[in-house]
């Protein structure tokens, strides 16, 4: 199994569970329009840009997908971020990959300013070398955009060496754009039937077999 030097994290659905708080979000910022929504049909919204989702799933034009943002994070900013929790073995998981000289980076399509202050409510930013996220105005939310930025942090003969982690399709396309391995985690929130067809070089199902993945 070959050994990974260089790896990239999505931060929701595959570090931490961010289902209540982003769902609770979600309700709160519909109901400004008037719609009520079950949670359950919310948590497609994990992973995707946000104004994208609004528009796919509710059917907001421009202006309403801005100004549902706009409510998510009165709610998100001042609770919802805190609505989250780590999944069992990653606080174990990245402190060893560090005492073995791995470096670490984060691509999320959430704001930086969001990333970093979760990363350090869970006392993990420390262990990443670069965090990669989105722009507060939508810009720079691709996760292929979000690599992109890292790239230029790893040699190019170890390339080969460097490995995506994420729950969702966009992840695994995001590291095939740039040639570099995959692991889809099916823990997260991305359908199996989502992340078979995207084809990542593994496909994890809990975080015991990511650690061993990575740890060997």
């Amino acid at each position: 199994m070959k050994k990974y030097k260089h790896i990239i994290f999505d931060l929701d659905g595959t570090l931490t569970d961010p289902g209540l708080g982003i769902t609770n979000s979600i309700m709160y910022s519909l109901k400004k329009f008037g719609i009520e929504a079950e949670r359950s049909d919310l948590y497609k919204f994990i992973g995707p840009p946000l104004r994208e989702s609004f528009n796919l799933y509710f059917g907001f034009d421009k202006d309403q997908a801005e100004q549902a943002v706009v409510y998510y994070r009165e709610y998100f900013s001042e609770k919802g971020m805190y609505e989250n929790e780590i999944y069992p073995g990653v606080s174990d998981l990245l402190p060893e990959l560090n005492r073995q000289n791995r470096k670490l980076y984060i691509a999320t399509s959430k704001p930086q300013e969001y990333s970093l202050r979760i990363l350090e409510h869970f006392g993990i930013l420390k262990y990443f070398d670069f965090v990669s996220g989105s722009n507060m105005d939508g810009t720079m939310s691709a996760k292929s955009d979000l690599i992109e930025r890292i790239i230029p942090l790893i040699d190019n003969g170890e390339l080969n060496c460097t490995i995506m982690i994420g729950d969702r399709s966009y992840d695994i396309e995001g590291a095939r754009h740039h040639g570099i391995d995959s692991a889809a985690v099916l823990y997260g929130y991305g359908e199996r039937s989502e992340l078979e067809d995207v084809r990542p070089t593994y496909l994890i199902e809990s975080t015991a077999k990511l650690t061993s993945l990575l740890l060997g």
